[in-house]
This record gives C-alpha cells, structure tokens and sequence, in this order.
C-alpha cells in the first residue's frame, strides 16, 4: 500500500514519529503536565480511571488486596495501550512494508550509514546469527516480555531506559554490520511483523507484481542524483530479503524448522503474556482495569508471592512465575501445533500427496497467526477500549474481527504456485515479445500486459507455431533468469519449472536436458546466485555511477574518472562487499553502455 510512496514524503513522516517517540521518552523520566489528566475528581479529566471511581466500594484487588487508585502519569498508559496495539494493527492490516518504511527505531538505527560510517563485520561471515535469527529474536521477545511484566510495565524510569537500550541496540547492531541488520536478525518486532504478514498483509503490496529492477515494499532506497528518481540501495545484509519480497521470504522459510517453532510458539507468548494477570491477581479486574500500567510498587513484587489461585498465594516468587507461565505456554503452543499440521498433512495427502505438506503447515501458520492477533486484541489495548462507549467498543470488536478474518481468507487461499507464477509473469512476456510472430489473434483485442499470471496458458496457442529450437530458447533463457535471480530455489521450484516446460510445449526429457545445460553452464545458480546479490550489485554499479557522473559529464573519461575517485570508490567497495574481480566486471558493463549502442546511462 505504501511501497511506491515517495521516499521524501516517508522521510519527513519518519522524523516527526522519530520526534514524538523521543518526546514520549522524555515524558516517561519527567512530566508535569499529565497527571492532573488521570485524577478522577478533576473536573476535566479524560484519561482518569473513571471504571474505578464509579463506586466507592468498588476496587482492583490484586491477591486479595485493593489497589489505591491513584493520580499518575500516562507515559506508559499511553505506549502499551495505544503504540504497541497499533503497530500490530497495522501490520496486519496495511502490510509490513507500512510499518517497515515509517518505522522510528529503523530511522535511528541508520544513523551510522547517515554518518558515512561504514560496517565493522560482513554479516555473510556471521553464520550462527544468519542461521539462528528466528530463535533469537523470539528468545529476546521471551525476555521483553518477561521483562515487560516484571519490570517495565508501571516503572517509569525503567521503560525509558529499556526505551533508549533499545534505541543504542540497534544503531550499534547496524554499526558492526551495516544495512538492516537490526531489523532482519535481532529486532523481536521484526518477528512479529513476519508472523502477522504471512505472504502478505491484507492491503499490502506484492512485489512480484511489481516492475522488474524497481524499489518493492520496504526495501533500502535512495534519490538517485541524476535522475532525481528512487533507486535500491541493497547492500545484501539478508538473504530472501523480507523487505524485498515478503512472500518470497515467507515461502522459502516456511519449510524450516526455526520458523515453525517461532509461528506456533508465538500464539503461546500472546495467550501466556494475558493468562499471567489473571494466575497473578487472582481475577480479570487487575488486567482490565489498566491499574498494571501504573502500579508504583512494581519492583517491589519481584519475590512476592507469583501465584494467587482459589484465594490462595503460592509461594513461588513472582521472579520465576512469570517466565515460567510463559515457557510453559510456549511449549503447549508448539506441541499442539507440530501434532495439527502432522494430521492435517495426512488428510491432505489423500487429496493431493505432492502439496500436502506445505499446504498444511502454511494453513496452520495462518490459523496460529489469526488466534494471536484476535486474542491479542480481544485483552491487548482492551483497558482503554473499555473506558469508551459501548456502540464504540462494539464496533471495535467487529472492526478487528472482519479485517482479521479477511486476512485469514486472503492468505489461506494462496499458494507458492500463485507467487512463482507471477513472478515469472514479466520474464514470459519479455520472452513473448521475442517471438518472430503476430501475438494480436492470439489476445481477444488485448495487450500481453493485461494478462494475468494465470492466464498464460496463451503458450500454447502460440508457441505450436514456433520452432522446437525456438522454443527451447525461450524455456532456456526464462528458466536461467528465474533460478540467478532467486524466484525459485532448488527445493521448492525445480517441480514447478518442469512443469513450466509443458506450456513451452516440451516434452519431459527436453525441459530436463535443458534444465541440465543451465546448472552446467551455471554451476553456482542453484547455491549461491540469489535476487538480493544481483540488487546488491547494482545497486553498488548505480552508486559508482552517481559517484563519477559529474566528471563524465564534464567530458572526463570513464576510466579518468574511476580513477580520481579511487578513495571513494574504496570505500563503496567495502560498503557493498564487491570483491575486484565484481568490480572489473561492473566497470566493463559501464563501458560498454558508454560506448556501445544501448542507452546512454550518463545522459543528461
């Protein structure tokens, strides 16, 4: 929805929610200005906990004690009522590349490329942290959680400083490695923005429907100098990049096991989070009423009874209750799931052995997904919910309902097919337009672009009337640009391609010959050759270009110019991780558009 909005635009939008991230920050060390807001004796008080004040018998009980109510900052009432729920909704809702291109903490974590500094590591020699990303950011969002509890949920003082930690993680984290690896392998919110996109949010973007070499979703990007226009500025910090392509990611990760463990674990994390309260306080109340948001004796609780069940403390600190509901919810979660999908998946296979597995567990992912964004929402931002009229709360309720259920019918639907078959959809017309015949008959009084993805069955009318050599040509040349550039992986594409073969009307044994020539040819393209390295390196091509575009410009030669700028040409180098030898090459491709007969990239 937001992928083609203008960079300057999100840029400005950016330092205004970076601004008032800060102010709500500074609100939560000092404020002398809201608490008057929260007293309910005040004559003018909006956010006074009036569902306590109704009745002067009436109190939050917390083990059988009443809480005072008491005037108190709304800091904290603000961000875990107003700031959490709606970056959730809006996930779901307006898809992740919404939240991802407007995110504050993203803004500030780009401060060191903002400086010029360049990365300390490469992140491609870090392979635990590219292999075990999934599991540390869910054992990060674990503590938060834990932490969120115990610490941070009424203590001021501690939520600003877990605040500005957090802040300091992440720009030290894109530091040591640069890009957007604080939001692809440590961010626990960046986990959460997977789990609730799925393939896709309901009024995202998708980016194999988008032109080909063009900034999708929520990828890096910057103005180009010469052309004033938005350009990728990729530097390959994630493989099957989520700001990329979402749904490719998602597709290629939902055969791993880290992501089936973090899917299922999550609905536990939610359920455990809001059970806690109630095996806490001993009822609901405390939970609904908002008093948890500004309790002043938090740290004191810690080694305080954890339990209070059937008007009774157990005796087990408060410390290691917490983690212990959660751990245990956690497990239930991922338990319960793994034995779903493994019936399922014996269901489906009666119907259809070869998708049986990966329709299951992607209908499980879906369903997970949508019970811990309706339970979230059924008791997440549920205290201020309940201070509004009823007609509103109702609306509300079904609000979230409707678009959640909406996103479950939307994302239960598709299928890897659906995807590759449209990401392939630009390749096949590029390929049609090469053919020595007249399309027009074929069309019915339309363009090739008005085709759908899956109304490419247009081969074969056309392609019988082409030659056997031609047509090996065409499935040759689309078959090698999908694989190099990532769309399809050996373990979920090379099915789908031999079947492509038939709507080049070949024969099983000519797609397998061919499909043999390009992995000899290629020997690399089924391992190492993915989408996000080819953006990599041209993203580093266009930055060179704009680095000596004012010295071609002037009438100095390529090779001069590369020359005199050697220093800053080094530096891109380390910041793009090219190696010389992908360096000769780019500088060879600049020459020959430069001196051949193909556009003109220094034009003015």
């Amino acid at each position: 929805m937001i992928g083609n909005a203008p960079e300057r635009t999100l840029h400005l939008w950016r330092w205004v929610l970076a601004i008032a991230w800060f102010v709500l920050i500074a609100s939560l060390f000092y404020d002398p200005i809201s608490a008057p807001w929260t007293d309910p004796n005040h004559a003018f008080s909006p956010f006074s906990d009036r569902f306590l004040a109704l009745d002067i018998g009436q109190c939050v009980k917390v083990q059988g004690q009443c809480l005072p109510e008491r005037v108190y900052p709304i800091g904290t009432r603000v961000f875990w009522g107003t700031v959490v729920p709606s970056g959730i909704l809006i996930v779901l809702v307006l898809g992740h590349e919404f939240w991802r291109r407007l995110c504050p903490l993203y803004f500030l974590s780009q401060i060191p490329r903002a400086l010029g500094l360049k990365p300390i590591l490469r992140i491609s020699r870090s392979r635990w942290l590219q292999n075990n990303h999934l599991y540390l950011q869910f054992f990060l969002l674990f503590l938060g959680l834990n932490a969120r509890i115990l610490l941070v949920n009424s203590t001021r003082w501690l939520l600003g400083s877990f605040l500005l930690l957090t802040i300091a993680a992440a720009i030290a984290i894109v530091a040591l490695y640069g890009g957007r690896s604080w939001c692809h392998y440590v961010c626990p919110f960046g986990l959460v923005q997977a789990i609730f996109t799925g393939p896709r949010g309901l009024l995202g973007t998708s980016a194999s429907q988008m032109p080909a070499k063009t900034p999708t979703q929520s990828s890096c990007r910057a103005i180009d100098a010469k052309t004033g226009r938005e350009k990728p500025t990729c530097i390959g910090c994630k493989s099957n990049c989520f700001d990329i392509d979402a749904e490719k990611a998602y597709w290629q990760q939902s055969t791993q096991g880290d992501r089936q463990f973090v899917q299922y674990g999550y609905l536990g994390l939610v359920v455990g989070y809001i059970l806690y309260y109630f095996l806490y306080a001993g009822n609901w109340n405390y939970y609904f009423s908002g008093a948890w948001a500004h309790e002043e004796n938090q740290l004191e609780m810690l080694f305080s009874p954890g339990f209070y069940l059937g008007d009774r403390a157990i005796a087990i600190p408060k410390l290691f209750a917490a983690p212990l509901v959660l751990a245990l919810c956690v497990a239930i979660a991922y338990y319960l799931g793994q034995k779903i999908e493994r019936v399922y998946r014996a269901h489906l296979k009666k119907k259809n052995r070869e998708i049986a597995s990966e329709r299951s567990r992607h209908h499980l992912f879906s369903l997970y997904a949508w019970l811990a964004f309706n339970i979230f929402f059924l008791y997440g931002g549920r205290p201020e919910i309940l201070r509004l009229p009823l007609a509103v709360q109702f609306f509300w309720q079904s609000f979230i309902g409707i678009v959640s259920t909406l996103w479950l019918y939307r994302t239960v639907s598709r299928t890897s097919q659906q995807y590759f078959q449209e990401s392939l959809k630009h390749r096949f017309l590029k390929q049609l337009k090469r053919l020595p015949i007249d399309l027009s008959s074929h069309l019915q009084d339309r363009s090739l672009e008005d085709l759908k993805a899956d109304e490419l069955d247009v081969l074969n009318r056309v392609l019988p009337h082409v030659s056997l050599q031609e047509r090996s040509r065409l499935y040759k040349e689309v078959l090698t640009e999908a694989l190099s550039q990532g769309i399809l992986k050996a373990s979920n594409g090379l099915n789908f391609l031999q079947n492509l073969g038939q709507k080049f009307t070949l024969k099983p044994e000519d797609s397998s010959r061919i499909l043999k020539e390009v992995t000899a040819e290629n020997p690399r393209i089924l391992k190492k050759v993915t989408e996000d390295n080819q953006l990599r390196l041209q993203s580093y091509r266009d930055a060179l270009e704009s680095l000596i575009f004012e010295s071609v410009k002037r009438g100095i030669s390529v090779e001069e110019a590369i020359a005199n700028k050697s220093p800053q040409i080094r530096t891109l180098r380390r910041e793009y991780s090219i190696r010389a030898e992908q360096h000769a090459q780019i500088v060879s491709r600049i020459l020959e558009d430069r001196q051949g007969l193909n556009i003109d990239r220094f034009a003015a």
